[in-house]
């Protein structure tokens, strides 16, 4: 079983990240041949900021490491340093009816955010597409608001093979994160674009600014009971908590007349941050700096990962007519 996913650097990775995908991606690790890769090139339709987009890149690179990406186990990367996977996405398009792109809800939602209509955000689905299929992929974990993606993928491979007469291209299946939604600071889905993320190596002040964000009711836990079903600092906190202090905690709102409040939940949300990726910070932070082994891991997992890629490529090209490769 070959499983793939990617991740962008567009700013912070938070717990969003963290629970919809990373310890997904950690887990699967030991499960099958899993390539994981660092969308930069996606990135580059909202981020035309070099310097920025460097440190975004590293930043992830990092964080993934720290967090326990084995790159014994996973094969790690860029996605620029596979350009293949712009040559399949122009084999793709041309068997691609203008239909499955409009009706891609992620452009429209996208759009209506204040993103600009540019091509490359229009065309997005078919180089997600391709970053799928150069790998033969047959698993693919996604959030729900993925799954069209893998759906148009799907439709692609399929297009694809049926045009050129041959199956040379794998139909990849998506696999849903067992928690689909993380809220954000606002109850919304998390999401660095909503402002409403909390960082996963955020630590002192910066922490006690993005748990405090938290909205919150204005009930009084004197006068009536709380609820933990309606209340979002305690949907973040049960995501880090036992199933006994999850119990527990929710108890106190609806019976404890006592209760101090909400503070005592993001204060409970600070500590577990700190159990949780205190370990891991320690390496991030040195991942960090220049000289750690952070490019050598990148360069390795881009030298295996192409060497897939360039199988895919070759079989395409001999499908469509064009030829092997030269070089």
């Amino acid at each position: 079983m070959r499983i793939l996913s990617g991740v962008q650097p567009s700013g912070e990775l938070h717990l969003g990240n963290y629970f919809g995908a990373i310890v997904q991606h950690l887990a699967l690790q030991g499960q099958g041949d899993a390539l994981y890769f660092i969308a930069d090139y996606h990135a580059l339709t909202t981020i035309q900021d070099a310097a920025r987009l460097r440190d975004l890149t590293r930043d992830v690179a990092a964080t993934y490491l720290a967090l326990g990406l084995d790159p014994a186990r996973a094969t790690f990367f860029r996605q620029s340093d596979v350009p293949e996977v712009h040559e399949l996405t122009w084999l793709l398009e041309c068997v691609t009816g203008m239909g499955l792109l409009e009706r891609a809800v992620s452009y429209k939602d996208k759009v209506s955010r204040g993103l600009k209509a540019s091509v490359g955000l229009f065309t997005y689905p078919a180089l997600m597409a391709s970053d799928i299929l150069i790998y033969r992929s047959n698993v693919v974990p996604v959030g729900q608001d993925q799954v069209q993606h893998i759906e148009i993928a799907q439709d692609m491979a399929a297009s694809f093979n049926a045009a050129f007469g041959r199956e040379v291209l794998v139909r990849p299946e998506a696999r849903l994160s067992e928690v689909p939604k993380v809220p954000g600071t606002d109850g919304q889905k998390m999401s660095k674009s909503y402002g409403n993320a909390i960082p996963i190596f955020a630590t002192g002040k910066a922490l006690k600014k993005a748990v405090n964000a938290i909205v919150t009711d204005s009930k009084d836990p004197k006068q009536e009971p709380l609820d933990p079903a309606t209340c979002n600092a305690f949907a973040i906190y049960a995501l880090f908590a036992a199933p006994d202090e999850r119990d527990a905690l929710a108890a106190r709102y609806r019976d404890d007349r006592a209760f101090p409040g909400y503070g005592v939940t993001k204060q409970a949300i600070m500590q577990k941050m700190d159990e949780r990726f205190g370990p891991a910070r320690e390496r991030y932070e040195a991942l960090k700096r220049p000289g750690s082994e952070l490019e050598d891991v990148l360069r390795d997992g881009a030298r295996r990962a192409r060497a897939l890629a360039q199988e895919t490529i070759d079989a395409c090209r001999e499908a469509t007519g064009l030829g092997r490769r030269l070089v």
